[in-house]
């Protein structure tokens, strides 16, 4: 299991977010009381809440289903938190 899936979703979508979604988001990496929650849910191993099911959970969900097979060993490095958006 991956459980900085967060945070590689955070890297590849953040900077194209509305701001509506990034409340949303900060909402649901803030809000749960466990961590492994938000895995669970984004891998479909539990259903999600109905509080949190909103598109960025959608969007999480299908950034899980990882369909490029990317290599997701490790949480990424902080850099893209300043860069400026693409």
């Amino acid at each position: 299991p991956n459980p900085s899936l967060p945070s590689l979703f955070a890297k590849e979508n953040l900077a194209h977010m509305s701001e509506e979604q990034l409340n949303r988001y900060d909402r649901l990496i803030n809000e749960p009381s466990n961590d492994w929650d938000i895995y669970y849910w984004a891998t479909e191993a539990k259903p999600t809440p109905a509080e949190f099911d909103t598109d960025v959970m959608a969007m999480l969900r299908e950034f899980a289903k990882n369909r490029n097979r990317e290599q997701r060993l490790r949480q990424p490095d902080l850099e893209y938190l300043f860069e400026a958006p693409r």
